[in-house]
């Protein structure tokens, strides 16, 4: 089975057909970092077969996957933007007040079992 059969693109990026491991899943464990495609296989539980076609598809595009993957990685490394950290943190406060009313309810149950 060729490479072209075992890799598609179902709009996440070219990933391993029947399941949801990206190219640039493995490019984050490549040869290249001293991991061997035995232990890809096993690090993603797919076979060796699978991750040669994936390494293969890599080679075979590389100008395009590398320049999606450095994409990827500027974004990761950008982080949240200061808009969405404050909603975390309104999100955050919120869930902790509903955390201190539930344990407040708790210990109020508690206590009328001790009185009772």
């Amino acid at each position: 089975m060729g490479a072209e059969s075992i890799i598609h693109d179902r709009g996440r990026g070219p990933e391993i057909r029947g399941t949801r491991i990206t190219v640039f899943d493995i490019l984050d464990h490549h040869p290249d970092k001293g991991w061997t495609p035995e232990q890809l296989a096993g690090l993603f539980r797919v076979s060796v077969e699978q991750i040669q076609a994936a390494l293969t598809y890599i080679e075979e595009h590389r100008d395009e996957v590398m320049s999606s993957y450095q994409k990827m990685l500027d974004f990761a490394a950008k982080g949240d933007s200061p808009e969405v950290r404050e909603k975390y943190a309104k999100s955050h406060a919120r869930f902790m007040a509903l955390k201190a009313e539930l344990d407040g309810r708790k210990g109020a149950t508690r206590d009328a079992r001790a009185a009772g």
